[in-house]
């Protein structure tokens, strides 16, 4: 019934999305180079370079050959058993040439790399022209132990194969299930087209295949295109990242595994009702099996392989404040200001591309952020604990030759004379268009780029000292297509393409029944503007060319490849908003081959750079663009998502997603990005986003303020559940560093918690923080009361409201109906669970001084686990740390402390839930201690006097 609303939402939202004109783009972001020309005299970035090729998808056209009914496959020879595995050789039966020349041979190495990892490798036996991902850029999975031997009794994955009409199954061998087969289905292995097909069991659950706005599972019908795209998260659409990798969850046997193909190439996934179909534009097939059997070891097995998640800094769980549009020194001071005096913690505030000289990176705009201004700003931030991130996006500014201030922007001349930008075929400078006009790109694989990469980013720092990087832009995004500025650079600085800032005329749905008189009063606003505004609007098509998509030997046709994927740019080519597919890299390399990398190469390359700017401590980032193991160096954010009641929702599953991928610090843009918001759905998104790992409010520049004091209701709402997040900050430390160790994620789906029950495979508007909270949030308008089920609820599970500290009595397997007005969000504690706790202050630096506590929800048999992990909270190499186990059993707690680090902050109380009498007395180690019982719970409390050298400096019993 909530999904059916959400979809409602979505239809109604965007039918209240109308266009209005802004003030002219030359208001905005003016500085001294700008302001050199007139507003007339300067130039802008021609809407005719923008337009693609338009081109009919070719799961929308009819007229498509089916290429698994088509193609012919290949034969099995020359089959060689190997001590890990086996080797053979494809035979192509028959050319068919559907989309791409076929390969008339192919390499197939089989080989069980460990226990619970098998690798599937197919290749040309002539490599002259296929990309191989190099392993120096993505890491590939290596065999584990002896390489020359291998008991296969050992591994739950078995490989079977047919030689005449090659085929081949993966099967899980405790169960006897098939849990990959290409039977019936010919391999297509060309140069521009590779395409494989499996079944699947009717009913499938299948997650994963990120990175889109959908629901947690990957329904029959659903397509997945694989593909790095800067757009503003369409549902359902290719977005940002790419991470080609899927479990798949089988109730039948009560197991999950899970399928990584590792490959940088172009990507297509079709999911059917007994089937699923995998295609690429070029490289190889190199696909892993990890055998889980449960979706946390599956999640585990694969993150593992990809790079564990990076240990982020402990400020970083205190809340980020941005938007775009903080456009001066003076209003960045003022949030800050406004922060405190509405007493709403403030850990960092961002800006975004308005600190910038006409939105150049490295810069800051003298008018504006007046440098001496700027750094007094940052000094203060600093001096009071609280931090900093600016925005940086991937395109460097081409200064105008002609213009002897703009041609002092040394970024780029540095960068050139080191050779570090991407290149056009010929060898020239590939030259697209950004925010500031017509821009060269870093080429990453360049042999000088973390040399350059370091300096500039250092010499940024010594500028204006940040205290961590948000990366922007990094698909790679270009505005034209092709190299649109080659010749045109003497134009810059070029406006771009389109309006900047037009003022955002969509609201929330139910803003017309909440606030009435004010929605007639804009909607005279929006139609009066449309009227003027209608007959002056610009075309945005082009004409559609499909016959461009012809085959060509070699690499093939790069630009036009003959299959035409489903790319979210309005069905236009694959150079529509991104960089071109022919640009070149310095080692050769096409950015056809390796465009989903690019977010990831950079992402490396900055990590490395910001350790330069602060050696051996974390380098904090967010980042735009992921492939797999980004994770190793930077947290997401989920995008340009938008103002509305179907993208708080979205949200979670987007979460669960990049759970899945390996990127477990993730947070949308609380309150919606796009579009305004409203007092309603931001009180609502603020408290649901408070238990993100990563919380930050931001949105568009041609919005109204979403600051969360902007409304008294918000602000009331966003206290009482940051108190909470900021009371939760220990534990949610110890989950990231469980995450970071480990590489489970942060928020888990119910089907992770419970992969038993085939009820709970779709549920994606609940989650667990851990293993301990369960959140319930409001994800519709005009509502007081919100459904949840609580798995196991009155069997073996037992959950206790967060708020009156009592156990409630829900049913397993009941939609419950859950009290929540507006300011409330249902949060419940798992029974079963010790939650260590820490008394919250303004700033994350000021919790950290305050005394412990611990908050104990005993299961159904009185037993309780938990676990606490404190360090410095910021050093890369961690040289003294303290892990505390927690275990309680026949009205015992034990805290069990292990490592050097000394946290001389005392244990003030310790709350346990589930005490159904009252005990005559509670005793810490032999000492009788203060407590209250009320309802079935015990207050422990004046614990500081007995723990004056530190809450955890030594082990203790608590018994009662």
């Amino acid at each position: 019934m909530i999904f059916l609303k959400l979809i409602k939402s979505i239809v109604i939202g965007l039918g209240l999305v109308s266009a209005i004109q802004a003030a002219p783009a030359s208001s905005i972001g003016s500085s001294a180079s700008a302001s050199s020309s007139s507003e007339s005299s300067q130039a802008t970035i021609p809407n005719d370079v923008t337009l693609g090729v338009k081109q009919i998808p070719n799961i929308f056209n009819d007229s498509a050959v089916d290429a698994n009914a088509a193609a012919k496959g290949y034969d099995l020879v020359n089959v060689t058993n190997t001590p890990r595995g086996l080797t053979g050789i494809l035979k192509l039966k028959e050319a068919t040439n559907i989309y791409g020349y076929d390969f008339d041979y192919l390499n197939l190495t089989v080989e069980y790399q460990a226990d619970t990892r098998l690798n599937v490798h197919i290749e040309p036996t002539d490599l002259s022209d296929v990309f191989v991902l190099p392993e120096h850029l993505v890491v590939k999975p290596l065999v584990e132990g002896d390489a020359q031997s291998y008991n296969f009794d050992n591994s739950d994955l078995v490989f079977e194969y047919s030689n005449t009409d090659f085929s081949f199954e993966v099967i899980r061998s405790s169960t006897k299930e098939v849990l990959f087969s290409t039977k019936g289905n010919p391999l297509v292995f060309s140069n521009q087209f590779i395409q494989f097909n499996s079944s699947l069991p009717k009913n499938h659950v299948i997650t994963g295949l990120g990175e889109s706005i959908h629901g947690l599972v990957n329904e029959p019908g659903s397509v997945k295109t694989l593909f790095a795209n800067d757009v503003g998260d369409p549902i359902d659409g290719n977005i940002y990242g790419v991470h080609p990798v899927y479990l798949d969850q089988r109730y039948d046997t009560e197991t999950t595994h899970a399928v990584y193909w590792r490959t940088s190439a172009i990507q297509e996934v079709l999911i059917g009702e007994e089937s699923i179909t995998w295609r690429a534009l070029s490289g190889v097939i190199d696909l892993y099996f990890f055998s889980g059997p449960t979706p946390k070891d599956a999640i585990q097995q694969y993150v593992k392989e990809i790079g564990l998640p990076a240990f982020q800094p402990y400020w970083s769980l205190g809340y980020h404040q941005c938007r775009w549009g903080y456009d001066t020194i003076e209003k960045l001071s003022e949030v800050v200001e406004n922060f405190k005096k509405f007493n709403i913690p403030l850990e960092t505030i961002w800006s975004d591309i308005d600190y910038m000289d006409s939105y150049k990176d490295f810069t800051y705009d003298p008018h504006r952020f007046p440098l001496d201004e700027y750094r007094k700003f940052l000094d203060e931030l600093h001096k009071n604990n609280q931090h900093y991130v600016p925005i940086l996006d991937a395109a460097i500014y081409v200064p105008n030759p002609n213009n002897a201030t703009d041609n002092e922007y040394q970024p780029f001349h540095y960068g050139n004379e080191t050779d570090v930008f991407l290149k056009n075929p010929d060898g020239s400078l590939y030259i697209g268009a950004v925010w500031p006009g017509y821009t060269v790109f870093p080429d990453f694989l360049a042999e000088n780029i973390q040399e350059y990469w370091n300096k500039v980013i250092k010499d940024w720092y010594e500028l204006t000292p940040f205290d961590g990087i948000w990366a922007d832009m990094n698909e790679v995004s270009s505005f034209c297509v092709g190299s649109c500025g080659t010749g045109k650079y003497f134009e810059n600085p070029a406006y771009p393409p389109f309006t900047v800032g037009s003022k955002a005329t969509s609201y929330p749905v139910g803003f017309d029944v909440s606030n009435a008189s004010e929605w007639k009063s804009i909607q005279s606003s929006i139609s009066a503007t449309a009227k003027t505004s209608s007959t002056s609007s610009v075309s945005s098509s082009s004409s559609t060319i499909d016959s461009m998509n012809t085959l060509a030997p070699g690499k093939g046709n790069i630009n036009y490849p003959p299959y035409a994927i489903y790319n979210m740019q309005g069905d236009s080519d694959l150079a529509t908003h991104a960089v071109s597919p022919n640009a070149t890299h310095a080692d050769g390399t096409v950015e056809y081959d390796i465009h989903n990398l690019y977010g990831y190469l950079q992402e490396n390359a900055t990590y490395h750079a910001l350790l330069e700017v602060f050696p051996n401590k974390r380098p904090f980032m967010i980042s735009r663009s992921t492939f797999p193991g980004a994770g190793k160096w930077t947290g997401h954010w989920g995008g340009d998502n938008t103002a509305d009641w179907a993208y708080a929702y979205f949200s979670i599953p987007q979460a669960f997603s990049m759970g899945i991928a390996g990127l477990p610090f993730f947070g949308a843009d609380v309150c919606g990005f796009n579009g305004n918001s409203d007092s309603e759905l931001c009180s609502r998104w603020m408290q649901l986003g408070s238990f993100f790992p990563f919380y930050r409010n931001h949105n568009y520049l041609g919005a109204i303020d979403q600051e969360p004091y902007v409304w008294e209701s918000v602000a009331e709402a966003t206290r009482t559940s940051m108190a909470i997040r900021y009371l939760l900050l220990p534990y949610y430390y110890t989950l990231l560093h469980e995450s970071h160790t480990t590489g489970l994620p942060i928020l888990r789906a119910f089907s992770w918690q419970f992969p038993n029950d085939r009820s709970l495979s779709g549920v994606d508007n609940q989650f667990f923080v851990g293993d301990g909270l369960v959140v319930t949030p409001v994800l519709e308008p005009g509502v007081d009361k919100v459904k949840g089920v609580f798995p196991g609820a009155g069997k073996e599970e037992v959950y206790y409201d967060w708020y009156t500290q009592r156990e409630v009595h829900f049913k397993d397997g009941k939609n419950e109906t859950l009290d929540a007005p507006l300011g409330h969000i249902p949060l419940h504690i798992r029974g079963g669970n010790v939650l260590p706790t820490q008394e919250p202050g303004y700033t994350v630096s000021e919790s950290r001084q305050n005394p412990f506590g611990l908050i104990v929800a005993l299961d159904n048999d009185g037993k309780a686990q938990g676990s606490l992990y404190l360090d410095d909270g910021e050093s890369l190499v961690v040289d003294s740390s303290l892990l505390v186990s927690f275990s309680v059993s026949d009205n015992t707690l034990s805290a069990s402390p292990s490592g050097d680090y000394k946290a001389d902050q005392p244990l003030a109380n310790v709350t346990i839930l589930g005490v159904g009498h009252k005990p005559k007395s509670v005793k810490f180690e032999n000492a009788n201690v203060d407590f209250t019982y009320k309802k079935s719970t015990v207050f422990v409390t004046g614990l500081d006097k007995y723990t004056k050298d530190g809450a955890f400096s030594k082990d203790f019993t608590i018994t009662w």
